[in-house]
C-alpha cells in the first residue's frame, strides 16, 4: 500500500507496517531537552529508577535562559551539568546556541530519522526529511530510559507552495500567510508535507523557518522531502548515515492545499495570535519600541544577512531598541567573519549571545507595559516575552529591520 513520509518513517522505526491512525511503539534515533524542560525530564527519570538508554543519543541544551538571569535558573543549570557528569550524555552549555539549530548543525537529525524533543519547535528538523516531534517532559523521560515511545500515526496534509516569490517577500511571510488562512487549529495532530516549485527553490535556512512554524497551526510535525540541497548539506557536514524517504505517488492525503505566493506581499501577525495576520499595507502607523532579530525561527545566517543588507549605512530609530541574537555560535562566528555584526553595531543594535534571547520572556529585553515589539519569533501570545501588557507583532527579518529604522512597522521593499 502507498504511504506518506510519516507513515514510512514510523513504520521503519516500529518494525511493523503502520498507517494513519495506527498506534505503534517506535525506536527513537535521538532525543533532547532544554533548560526549561530538562529538570522535569531528569526528575521523572530518577523517580522511576531508570537510567539513560544511550548517552550519545540524548542531549541537553542551555538556551532559553542563557546566561542565567537569576538564582533559580542557575540551580537548574547546575542540576543539568551534574546530571551530564554522572551520565556522560551530551550537554551544550551557555553560548552554544538554540537546541533546534544545534540539532541540525551537529547532525543529530537527518533524513529518515525519528527525533523527539521536549520543546514544541522540534519540528524544525523536518526540513531535512526527519520526523521530528515535540513532546512533554514525562514522555521524553520514557524515551530517555527505553529508547522508545508510542505514537499514533498522524494523518497527512500536503501543502503545495507555487509561484515566484516577489521581491522583499521571504519564507517567513509565506508561513505567516498560510497560518492566517488555515487558522491556529488548521492542522491539529497532522503531519504536513510541504512541497512545490517555490519551496524547493528556497534555501535550507528558509525551509527551516517553514517547518519551525508548522506547530503554529496545530500540526504534529512538518516535513519536506529531501532534495539535492539537503544531500549537498549533508555532504558538507560529513553525514553518511541517513535514509532518503519520499511519499509514494498514490499515497492517501487527508487534505491537499495549494498556495500561490506570486502576488504575496510582506506579511505581519498581529497581537495576540499567530494566525491574526495581515499584508503589510494594511498595518497602519504602528509605532514600535523594540525590534528583535533572532530565535529558532529566524536567527540563522541568511536571516542576519538579510537584516544587515537593509541596515548597512543606516541607523536604528532613536526611540527603538534592536536586539540581535544568532541562533548558534557557528552562525555568530560566520556573521562576524562576513562583517554583519559590525553593520548591526554601527547602526546601534544590541548584540546578544547565541540563544533564545527575549523570545521566551525570562530575560534579555522584557518589554514594559504598553510597549510594542516586532519580532522574527514564532509566537506572539499575550505575555510571551515576559509582559502580558505588551504587544508583539511577528514578521520577516527584512520587515523587522526596516521597522527598526523607521520607528514603526514598515514595508521592507522600500529599502531593497
Amino acid at each position: 500500500m502507498a504511504k506518506t513520509i510519516i507513515e514510512k518513517i514510523l513504520s521503519s522505526h516500529s518494525g511493523v507496517s503502520l498507517r494513519a491512525n495506527d498506534v505503534g511503539i517506535c525506536k527513537v534515533d535521538f532525543c533532547f531537552s532544554q533548560d526549561g524542560t530538562s529538570a522535569l525530564v531528569i526528575d521523572n527519570m530518577l523517580a522511576s529508577g531508570g537510567s539513560v538508554f544511550s548517552a550519545k543519543k540524548y542531549a541537553m541544551f542551555i538556551d532559553h535562559s542563557s546566561p542565567s538571569p537569576n538564582l533559580g535558573v542557575s540551580k537548574v543549570h547546575s542540576y543539568m551539568r551534574q546530571f551530564q557528569k554522572d551520565n556522560k550524555n551530551l550537554l551544550f552549555d551557555v553560548g552554544c546556541g538554540i537546541s533546534h539549530q544545534l540539532v541540525i548543525e551537529e547532525a543529530f537529525a537527518y533524513p529518515g530519522a525519528l527525533v523527539l524533543g521536549a520543546d514544541s519547535h522540534t519540528s524544525t528538523a523536518g526540513a531535512l526529511g526527519a520526523a521530528a516531534f515535540g513532546v512533554g517532559s514525562t514522555d521524553l523521560a520514557v524515551t530517555l530510559m527505553t529508547g522508545k515511545n508510542w505514537f499514533k500515526v498522524p494523518q497527512t496534509y500536503k501543502i503545495i507552495i507555487k509561484g515566484r516569490l516577489p521581491r522583499g517577500v521571504y519564507s517567513k511571510d509565506v508561513i505567516l500567510y498560510i497560518i492566517s488562512k488555515l487558522g491556529a487549529n488548521g492542522a491539529t495532530y497532522k503531519s504536513v508535507e510541504f512541497t512545490g516549485e517555490t519551496l524547493h527553490k528556497m534555501s535550507l535556512d528558509a525551509r527551516f523557518t517553514i517547518t519551525n512554524m508548522t506547530i503554529e497551526f496545530g500540526a504534529k510535525c512538518g516535513l519536506i522531502a529531501p532534495d539535492v540541497k539537503v544531500i549537498s548539506y549533508l555532504k558538507k557536514r560529513k553525514v553518511k548515515k541517513y535514509k532518503l524517504v519520499y511519499p509514494d505517488k498514490k499515497c492517501s492525503y487527508a487534505k491537499i492545499l495549494e498556495f500561490d505566493v506570486s502576488k504575496l506581499t510582506p506579511y505581519v501577525a498581529q497581537p495576540h495570535s499567530v494566525d491574526n495576520g495581515l499584508p503589510i499595507n494594511e498595518i497602519k502607523n504602528i509605532k514600535i519600541d523594540q525590534a528583535f532579530l533572532g530565535t529558532c525561527t529566524n536567527g540563522r545566517l541568511e536571516d542576519l544577512t538579510i537584516g544587515a543588507k537593509i541596515l548597512k549605512g543606516r541607523k536604528i530609530h532613536p526611540e527603538v531598541k534592536l536586539l540581535v541574537a544568532p541562533a548558534s555560535r557557528e552562525i555568530f562566528i560566520k556573521a562576524l567573519e562576513r562583517g554583519l555584526m559590525k553593520v548591526f553595531i554601527d547602526a546601534g543594535a544590541i548584540i546578544l549571545p547565541p540563544g533564545c534571547g527575549p523570545c521566551v520572556g525570562t530575560h534579555q529585553g522584557v518589554p514594559a507595559d504598553g510597549e510594542v515589539i516586532i519580532s522574527t519569533a514564532n509566537r506572539n501570545f499575550k505575555g510571551r516575552m515576559g509582559n502580558a501588557r505588551s504587544f508583539i507583532y511577528l514578521a520577516s527579518p527584512a520587515t523587522v529591520v526596516a521597522s527598526a529604522i523607521k520607528g514603526k512597522i514598515s514595508d521592507p521593499r522600500r529599502f531593497l
